[in-house]
Order: structure tokens, then sequence, then C-alpha cells
């Protein structure tokens, strides 16, 4: 019996290993825009605002582009998918040198999101189909890959680009993300048990407007979506709050790290924690824990901020690893793409709408305790509808699949 042939095998775990390390290069780029702004407005002379334009350009198309990418190539080999997208990765990484002005950066920036997304959605539905024992331990160590480049790829950005400028930091940066990508792409393709899928993209289309037609999918759509908008709200005014509570601006930046320090461990923790209680039941614990974590920030007392913070990383990283083991047991697993591409629309939806309205919370009530209750009751939320969507094991898919 050759070393892929059987699911949790050896091999099973260098895909689930090749896809973390592609992993850490997907949202760590794209959430890293707040480093981009100034530095870019100075190079090609774009003032700050338009700019702002083109880092939006490249989170819709990361979410919602790559969705869309995610639900066309359902039929494709996944290694065909991934090695576009690390040659387009490989193709925009010296384009600054050749483009000057304001619609180059869009194009290049929109291919950049892309190609990133494009990258975490094939990865992280094919990935966890090499495994049936410990599925939710792999899916935790792909989306370790994802939360350590959220923590690690915003200072790489700040040193490369300080180092060596713009272009030159860019080329080398996306370099190495089209290498790692390349090597996703050579050894992330689904595996030689699974069929591959026979629907044509007609078909798959109108699967997805049929299952979008029932209660629930629309359960878990929004479900799943604010599952990580609690998350995406609490960014937007996490460290002015700290500060707020008395913290100075280093602790407060600190504290907020936290968070996503404790999300780093607790991403492999609730894929252990989904193999034995099952993952419906470990990512409404994570949100459980989520929640407890937000309620006691209302109260001003610095004093409760490291548990808080602790709380709401471990229920961060269970809801970034569990919500996929979830999603490929409630509809059927030879969609992977296509599901997990339209869930990422999800997440994406609320990328957009989050941090604005946390910042127009805070501005309009001068003060914080509506921000965090809204984050809190975004996290309910989620818990009620993802129960609802989840309580007949999926029986709604079962005619639709």
């Amino acid at each position: 019996m050759s070393l892929d042939a059987t699911p949790d095998s050896r091999y099973s775990w260098l895909v689930a290993t090749v896809g973390a390390v592609a992993m850490v290069f997907t949202f760590g780029t794209p959430l890293s825009y707040g480093i981009f702004r100034e530095p870019f407005s100075a190079a090609f002379g774009i003032a700050p605002v338009a700019l702002s334009t083109v880092f939006s350009v490249m989170l819709f198309t990361f979410f919602i582009g790559s969705g869309v990418v995610g639900v066309l190539s359902v039929r494709l080999p996944a290694r065909r998918v991934l090695l576009i997208a690390a040659g387009a990765t490989a193709l925009i990484a010296p384009a600054l040198y050749v483009v000057d002005g304001y619609l180059g950066l869009l194009v290049v920036f929109a291919v950049l999101g892309l190609a990133l997304g494009t990258q975490f959605v094939v990865v992280a539905s094919v990935v966890p189909r090499w495994f049936e024992k410990r599925r939710g331990a792999a899916t935790g160590l792909i989306f370790v890959g994802n939360g350590l480049g959220l923590f690690i790829l915003p200072p790489i950005w700040q040193r490369a680009i300080a180092a060596f400028g713009v272009r030159q930091g860019f080329l080398a940066i996306l370099g190495a993300t089209a290498v790692a990508f390349l090597a996703a792409g050579v050894l992330c393709r689904r595996p030689p048990w699974v069929e591959p899928s026979a629907a044509t993209t007609d078909e798959v289309l109108g699967w997805v407007a049929e299952i979008a037609r029932t209660r629930q999918f629309q359960y878990l759509f929004v479900g799943i979506g604010l599952a990580f908008a609690w998350y995406q709200l609490l960014a937007a005014f996490a460290v002015d709050l700290f500060a707020a509570r008395g913290l100075s601006e280093a602790a407060a930046s600190t504290a907020f790290g936290l968070i996503g320090g404790v999300s780093i461990v607790s991403r492999i923790g609730g894929g252990y924690l989904g193999d034995r209680l099952g993952s419906r039941r470990a990512l409404l614990l994570s949100l459980a824990c989520a929640a407890a974590g937000l309620a006691p920030l209302v109260a001003p007392a610095p004093g409760l901020l490291i548990g808080s913070g602790g709380l709401v990383g471990l229920g961060l990283g269970g809801c970034a690893t569990l919500y996929i083991p979830v999603l490929l047991t409630v509809y059927p697993p030879e969609k992977d793409t296509a599901i997990i591409g339209v869930f990422n629309v999800a997440a994406g939806v609320g990328s957009l709408v989050m941090p604005p309205l946390g910042t127009a919370s805070i501005a309009y009530t001068d003060g914080y305790t509506v921000a965090i209750l809204l984050t809190v009751g975004l996290t309910l939320v989620a818990f009620a509808l993802i129960v609802a969507g989840t309580r007949d094991g999926g029986a709604d898919h079962s005619a639709a699949g």
C-alpha cells in the first residue's frame, strides 16, 4: 500500500503541514493594510484616502472574489487551482517596479487578494479530506498557520519595507509567498480515495441556489458570518478600550496581541476537542467561551483584561478551526471548495461592515459599552443560529446534494 493510500497517514500529515505553511501567507498580508498605507502613499504619491480604496478592493477579492472562485472550481483539480494562485502571486511580485499610479496598484492588489483568498479556500477545503479520525486536529494545524500569519506577517511587512523599501520589500515577501503556494500546489491535491465532483458549473450554481433557499443554509450563512464578525468588531476598538482602562499604549497592544497568541494555541486544541466532542459541540463551546470573555469588558476593571483576553482567544481559535469540519459534515463533501467558498463570502461581508460599525458606535455614544454589548450580542446570535442550522444533522442537504 502506498504512503498516501489511507486517511490519517504520514502523507496526510505532510499535506497538512505544507498547507499550514501556505496558510501563514493568506490572512496575514491582506490584514496588514494598515502598515502599507503611509509608505505606499509616499512611494506612489497617492493620497491615503484614495489608497484605502485599493486595500478595500484587495479585501473584497480576498473574501468574496475567492469565494466565487471556490464555487466555480469545484470540478477542477485542486492542484491546478493552487498552482494558478501561486503563479499569479509570482507574476505580481515584481509588479511594483513597473506599476506607477493608482490604477496599476488597484489591479495588483485585486489580483493579490484573489490569489491569497483562493489559496485559503482550496487548502482549507482539501486538507481536512485527508483525515477521518484526526480531521479536527488537522484542521487545527492548518489554522495555526493562519493564526501565525496574523501574528508575524504585519511586523515582517513593516521591517521589510523599512529595510528595503516598498518595491523590494513587496518583491521579497511575495516571492516567499509564491514558493509556499507552489509547495501547496504540488502536495495539496484531493486524496485519491475522494471521487471528484462530476457536476457541471451550471449544476454547482444550481445547487448553491437551491440550498440558499433552505432555512438551514440561511441560519448557517448568517451564523458562521457572525462567528467571525464579533472578532472583526472587537478589533476595531480593542486597543483603544484597553488604553481607556488604564493601560499604556504598548501594554494595550500587548493585551490585544494576547488574544491572537492564545488563539494560535487554541486552534490546535480546538481541533483535538472537536475530534472528541464532535465539531458542532466544540464550535458552540468556543462561541460560549468568547461571550464569557467579552461580557466582563463592560466593567471598568483593568484586572479583568488578562482573563477576558485569554477566554476570547480560546473562543477565537476554536471558531476559526471548527467551522469547516461542521460545514463538511452538514453539506456533501464532494462540494468542498464550493461550500467553503460560499461561506467565505459570509465572513467577507462581516469584514467590510464590522470595523466601521464599531468605530461609529463608539463615536456616537462616546464610550465603549454599546460596542462591547454589540460584540457579545453577535456571539450569542451566532450561537443560536448555528444551533438551529445544525439541529437536523444535515438533513436539508441530502436532497440538494
